[in-house]
């Protein structure tokens, strides 16, 4: 299996005593780092490298998603505490995990911020060549901070580097003005970019996949529903005809945005996943009413869970000798299901909302969807985009931005849980009297 191998040179970053103050350092001076394209490549690819983190797509932002909500459970005999945590929803602000997915993602937007801040003064550039690099790194920025937006609700947001003790202090920026500055990043991106190329690359089309993704969840169904229509016009991707095909095999014709993994660069999924008998860590599982609520002709089924004894274990991403499976981070079928949603809330034609979730579930083996009103239909979505998206990291965020979660989760009797505890280790080391704790915490 070919994989395209992220490099780490030029841009790695290092964690001082606050996570927003986060100098990049070279074997180089920082002067001398972009002398030409080919440095701007590296750097570039360095960007890309910070998804790669283990509390970030290689292990803990995507498990958090199911775990917080009903999909996972942290099984009795598991060990890490910071799941457990996450788990019952009762997570302390003192939690290594959660502080693992903050640094993490503001180490990505200050490395991403730092090679942007290097474009206009590289030698040689054509202004094309410029445009396309800020694109790209512009649709890594938006990726960080959306992600971000949706564990913790009103961050920090970051537009230029953070060097040494300069711009250390950024308080939170409320909601809105983070998605503004996230749809702008996208908006270039979706412009400049070449519409299609390499799935672990950004491209046009996948800020504008994205872009759907992003309009959903701050509920502007309008510009939803025509991102989802523009990715599914073009004719780029298309499902396919088997589910389990989807993760057997990288960059295929579902596949939007992928995060690349690579025997160097490995993520550990799978070993968090697999169960102590099948040689994994069994820290997390499947909960048992998610598996019962397969229908028994759903392919889902089968491409999902495999089984140790008689306890089903996730295999989705199943590579647990090298971790080197690729994370899946936008999808085609996401398309269909974000235009149906948005579709209902803008009260638009049932049966076209019903073909669009009937292309998903056909693909699973399934009948059509029974559902023929708004109400029934966006349960039916609900459901739908449970089964299809089960360990991909979507259904906490599903039912916080629905909020759906205070009624779906027993765990969750406050809507204050639905958002996660600004790191204890970042408001001790921050004086800014705009970095807060969420409320409840």
């Amino acid at each position: 299996m070919k994989k395209f191998i992220l490099y780490t040179v030029l841009l790695t970053a290092f964690i001082s005593c606050d996570v927003l103050d986060v100098e990049p350092y070279n074997s180089i001076p920082a002067s001398e780092a972009f002398k030409n394209a080919a440095d701007l490549e590296r750097g570039i690819l360095g960007a890309y490298s910070s998804f790669q983190s283990l509390s970030y797509y290689g292990r803990t932002y995507s498990i958090f998603a199911d775990l917080a909500s009903d999909n996972l459970v942290h099984p009795d005999n598991a060990t890490a505490v910071a799941y457990a945590e996450v788990d019952n929803n009762v997570i302390l602000p003192e939690n290594t995990s959660v502080d693992g997915i903050w640094s993490s993602i503001y180490d990505g937007i200050n490395v991403a911020n730092n090679v942007i801040s290097k474009v206009p003064a590289i030698p040689g550039l054509t202004e094309a060549q410029a445009t396309e690099a800020l694109a790209e790194l512009y649709f890594i920025r938006a990726l960080h901070h959306f992600n971000l937006l949706n564990y913790f609700g009103a961050i920090p947001l970051k537009t230029i580097p953070t060097i040494g003790l300069t711009e250390i202090n950024v308080p939170r920026d409320n909601v809105d003005a983070v998605y503004d500055q996230i749809i702008t990043d996208l908006r270039f991106a979706a412009e400049h970019l070449p519409a299609s190329g390499s799935k672990i690359r950004a491209s046009g089309l996948a800020a504008d996949a994205l872009l759907a993704r992003v309009y959903l969840y701050k509920k502007d169904y309008t510009n939803a529903a025509a991102s989802a229509f523009k990715v599914i016009n073009s004719g780029t991707y298309s499902l396919l005809p088997s589910y389990n095909a989807i993760f057997a095999s990288e960059q295929n014709s579902e596949s939007i945005f992928e995060i690349d993994y690579t025997a160097l660069d490995r993520n550990r999924i799978a070993e968090y996943n697999f169960p102590l008998a099948e040689n994994g860590r069994g820290e997390v599982a499947p909960a048992p009413e998610l598996v019962a609520s397969y229908a028994s002709n759903d392919d889902r089924l089968a491409a999902t869970y495999a089984y140790s004894g008689t306890s089903p274990y996730v295999i989705k991403y199943d590579d647990l000798a090298t971790g080197a499976d690729n994370f899946m981070v936008i999808r085609y079928a996401e398309m269909y299901l974000i235009r149906a949603e948005a579709n209902i809330h803008l009260e638009g034609n049932i049966l076209t909302i019903k073909d669009d979730i009937n292309q998903v579930r056909q693909r699973a083996g399934l009948g059509n969807t029974p559902a023929s009103t708004y109400a029934d239909l966006l349960t039916a979505i609900e459901n739908e985009r449970r089964l299809e998206f089960a360990f991909e990291g979507h259904r906490w965020f599903d039912l916080v931005r629905t909020g759906r979660a205070v009624d779906v989760l027993p765990t969750v009797t406050s809507i204050n849980q639905t958002l996660f505890p600004i790191p204890l280790s970042e408001l001790l080391t921050n004086t800014n009297p705009g970095m807060n704790q969420n409320p409840g915490y």
